[in-house]
């Protein structure tokens, strides 16, 4: 199956693609350093990428940031910043893919645990990754019989806990996290929010 990756450049995306590779052909997407050029916050960057390579098998996005800062420090540009990349970004992702994902293919997008467990900081974030697991769960619905919308919450990565120089043994290692995408393609779901687990 081709499968493209979307922020195929960063830890995650680095991870799925080497899970993936000894079973599916893999086609790396992002800013820069990638096979395909994209930038998710532009809906015609996007239409570009699907017309530029064709049908794909599969699409798993781990692109797309938003702003982590205190309440009464986010502005209005901020916010705007935040819904463009992480939620417009993958709502557009799954809308121009109709007719480029095959029927019986798959999207999957990220949205992360501060939907569900907030914290100080994180108002834009936790508004655009329950935007994403929202859209989802209804696209899917719709997209029935054509094909098949997902999403995985990573939680906190231990890889990135390290690097930010915290404890690593409260976060999920990124190969168990790839793994979650991995069962988004093997698995017949649709309109799930996978919780990535150790092990």
């Amino acid at each position: 199956m081709r499968v493209l990756i979307v922020g195929a450049t960063g830890l995650l995306g680095s991870e799925i693609a080497r899970i993936l590779a000894p079973e599916h052909e893999i086609i790396t997407a992002s800013r820069k350093g990638s096979e395909v050029a994209v930038d998710v916050s532009d809906k015609a960057s996007i239409a570009a990428m699907y017309a530029k390579l064709g049908n794909v098998g599969a699409v798993l996005c781990v692109g797309g940031t938003a702003k982590f800062a205190p309440l009464d420090s986010l502005s209005d540009d901020d916010y705007a910043f935040s819904l463009a990349h992480k939620l417009m970004g993958q709502v557009n992702l799954v809308r121009c893919a109709i007719g480029h994902v095959g029927e019986g293919g798959c999207i999957t997008l990220t949205s992360g645990t501060l939907a569900q467990q907030p914290m100080v900081g994180s108002a834009a974030v936790s508004i655009v990754n329950a935007g994403v697991e929202g859209f989802a769960r209804a696209a899917a619905l719709e997209l029935q019989g054509k094909m098949r919308v997902n999403v995985v919450s990573p939680g906190w990565v231990a890889e990135t806990l390290q690097s930010m120089g915290k404890d690593p043994s409260g976060g999920i290692p990124a190969a168990d996290v790839a793994r979650a995408y991995k069962r988004t393609i093997d698995e017949p779901m649709t309109g799930q929010v996978l919780l990535a687990a150790k092990g």
